[in-house]
């Protein structure tokens, strides 16, 4: 199984309905999102000019960039399928890409709040919420699309599908060649990779009458996308800052601590 998203463009109309009903689902912060719909264009492809709505959120992509970077200490967790009822259990870290049914997720309780998944993530589907603060991180926790996994498994669709006014997001198992989204991959599907990548998205996007302009047009003029070699040495970067930043951090406050137990006892020997 690997669930999975169409974006049809010939349908969207770019009224940001999704991103509207995942921020009320999922409480996001104003400034950040988990989805999005931008304007693209008016752009030169080919001999015309032309534009579209991009309407995005995290590819879960069958290679994803951001779970290998993550450095939280991997706990073994155990996965079932609610069809079969067989399990498989694996090592994950913080992030991982799940063996059932395709999605990436994440674990909050055990998320360092590094960024380092942030910054591998070449779309900038993913955020550090602030508000999501605790022992392990006081700068807040990576946050995403989860294709609304709590519903999904409950038999809903995503918020952003349910609501949209026009059935331009179409999710479901693109492993599953009845599904209405495997049946739009026959029909051509355009998937963005970023310059070196090959992460496989399943966020993917639908225009018959001009796929490869809108192909064009989608890679040149869609600012989250960057060359992955870049984004992965941003990634590692970020990997060892937040280890001796947190170190740096330990220090100040033992300090303060040690000051205040020396003055305590040079008060008492007064």
């Amino acid at each position: 199984m690997q669930y999975g998203m169409i974006i049809d463009l010939e349908r969207c109309v770019g009224c940001h309905a999704c991103t509207i009903a995942c921020k009320a689902e999922w409480e996001v912060p104003v400034e950040f999102h988990r989805n999005w719909v931008h304007r693209l264009g008016p752009s030169r492809v080919g001999e015309e000019i032309a534009s579209t709505y991009y309407p995005g959120l995290c590819s879960h992509c069958s290679e994803p960039a951001c779970v290998p970077e993550c450095p939280a200490d991997t706990v073994e967790m155990t996965f079932k399928n609610p069809k079969t009822g067989e399990t498989m259990t694996m090592e994950v870290a913080a992030t991982w890409k799940d063996p059932i049914d395709g999605t990436v997720q994440i674990d909050k309780d055990r998320c360092l709040g590094c960024g380092a998944c942030v910054d591998a993530c070449p779309y900038q589907a993913r955020y550090i919420d602030p508000a999501l603060t605790d022992e392990i991180s006081s700068d807040g926790k990576a946050d995403k699309c989860t294709f609304c996994q709590p519903r999904v498994a409950a038999g809903a669709e995503p918020a952003c599908v349910q609501t949209c006014i026009t059935g331009a997001r179409i999710f479901g198992d693109l492993d599953d060649p009845n599904s209405e989204v495997a049946k739009y991959v026959q029909k051509g599907v355009t998937s963005i990779e970023p310059d070196g990548g090959t992460l496989k998205p399943n966020t993917r996007y639908y225009n018959k009458k001009k796929e490869q302009e809108i192909a064009l047009l989608l890679s040149t003029s869609t600012p989250q996308l960057a060359d992955l070699a870049q984004v992965r040495r941003r990634a590692m970067l970020a990997t060892l800052v937040k280890p001796a930043r947190d170190a740096v951090r330990k220090i100040g406050v033992l300090g303060m601590v040690g000051a205040i137990a020396a003055k305590a006892l040079s008060d008492t020997g007064k």
